[in-house]
């Protein structure tokens, strides 16, 4: 976490980080100091050079840059000492341990740069940093690393924080950051994440190769770690490659989902009763929006007998995602299944939203309009207004 983060809200911070843990989750928390390092200097009258955005550490201000790391780590300890009050855990005892797991080497010198006390990760002690993790410890990796010969070298937090989710094969690697480093979409590839503006989230990119995911948080946030973990939208941006938002075909697995969908919307009357048999004959006209493996909309596409129509059927939203505009990007998916099969027309039949189908380019029409098939199933007694919109090829 950056140390701007953990410096908003140490308390917190350390409150979700043990309750994940007694969870079961085993954590690796990498502490930046990069602020504290920053005050040391000043009060020390040190300008501080930076190349590439890396500090170049002299070997007067590693002794200070040693001591605000070494602040930040004892901080943290305390605040991971004081368990979790007025819960199950709060009588449970959690170890934190840190030490020479990382050891570094030098950066050198770069465009004619002497990075001087400035490191980089050589290789991380990844057996006994397991072990730890397997006896139930909280492991702190402070951006400090060391070499065979003795030397300590200042790291930079968030590279640390990316190799070490790399060397363990971490499920997911967090980072909390201030509020303006840890904007961005809800979700990017690795690809797009380090096409952006935001040195950071290019950083953690680099992670995702291994990682699967991979958090970016505004530290600002109360609870971000939990909300994040634990709901489906959370509140950070992720990075991954695993298809968080998916527009995809439907198939018989996802039959359940649909019917999670549409079973409410029956009972209302909006939707005309369709049977699991029915759906399973169906199921390769439907269309799905998922995220994170849930299936958030649905549509199906019938293409109309002896005719260049078709009927937009069954489209329906979760409750949770109907201020999202997951209908409009559903019904765009299926006006181009619709072009791709020749089809130029597009009916649908509705009860209930015909003033949202006219605001996407429907019209009115009558059901004599309707290819004679389908008008011959036309229900009466249900007397849904027909509309119908022409496609543009």
């Amino acid at each position: 976490m950056d140390g701007a983060a953990r410096t908003s809200g140490l308390a917190s911070i350390a409150h979700d980080l043990l309750l994940l843990q007694a969870l079961g989750l085993r954590l690796v928390v990498v502490p930046g100091a990069r602020p504290q390092i920053d005050a040391a200097l000043e009060g020390a009258g040190i300008v501080s050079e930076l190349h590439r955005g890396v500090r170049v550490t002299t070997a007067e201000a590693q002794q200070l840059v040693n001591q605000a790391v070494g602040q930040v780590r004892i901080e943290l300890e305390a605040a991971l000492s004081r368990g979790l009050p007025e819960s199950p855990y709060q009588h449970q005892q959690v170890a934190v341990v840190s030490g020479n797991y990382v050891i570094a080497q030098p950066i050198g010198v770069r465009d004619g740069v002497d990075y001087q006390h400035s490191g980089e990760l050589r290789r991380l002690e990844v057996e006994p940093l397991k072990q730890q993790l397997a006896m139930g410890a909280i492991v702190l990796l402070p951006s400090l690393g060391y070499s065979p010969s003795g030397e300590v070298f200042n790291l930079a937090a968030e590279d640390l924080a990316v190799a070490a989710a790399k060397a363990l094969n971490a499920d997911k690697l967090a980072w909390l950051a201030p509020s303006d480093e840890a904007a961005g979409p809800k979700a990017l590839t690795p690809s797009s994440a380090s096409q952006t503006d935001n040195q950071l989230l290019e950083r953690l990119a680099d992670a995702a190769s291994v990682v699967s995911r991979v958090h970016c948080l505004d530290s600002n946030v109360d609870g971000a770690l939990l909300k994040e973990f634990y709901t489906r939208d959370g509140v950070g941006v992720l990075i991954t490659d695993g298809g968080y938002d998916n527009e995809r075909p439907a198939t018989v697995d996802d039959i359940g989902g649909i019917l999670g969908l549409i079973e409410p919307l029956e009972q209302q009357g909006v939707l005309v009763p369709r049977s699991r048999e029915q759906l399973e004959l169906e199921i390769e006209q439907f269309q799905l929006l998922e995220r994170d493996g849930l299936v958030v909309a649905c549509a199906a596409l019938f293409p109309l007998a002896d005719s260049d129509a078709g009927e937009l059927a069954c489209l329906a939203v979760h409750p949770d995602y109907r201020q999202k505009q997951l209908a409009k990007v559903l019904l765009r998916r299926i006006e181009e299944a619709a072009r791709q099969q020749g089809l130029s027309q597009l009916f649908v039949l509705t009860t209930h939203t015909a003033h949202w189908f006219k605001e996407q380019g429907f019209a009115t029409a009558v059901v004599d309009a309707l290819p004679v098939e389908r008008q011959q199933l036309y229900n009466n007694q249900r007397n849904s207004q027909v509309l119908l919109k022409t496609l543009s090829h």
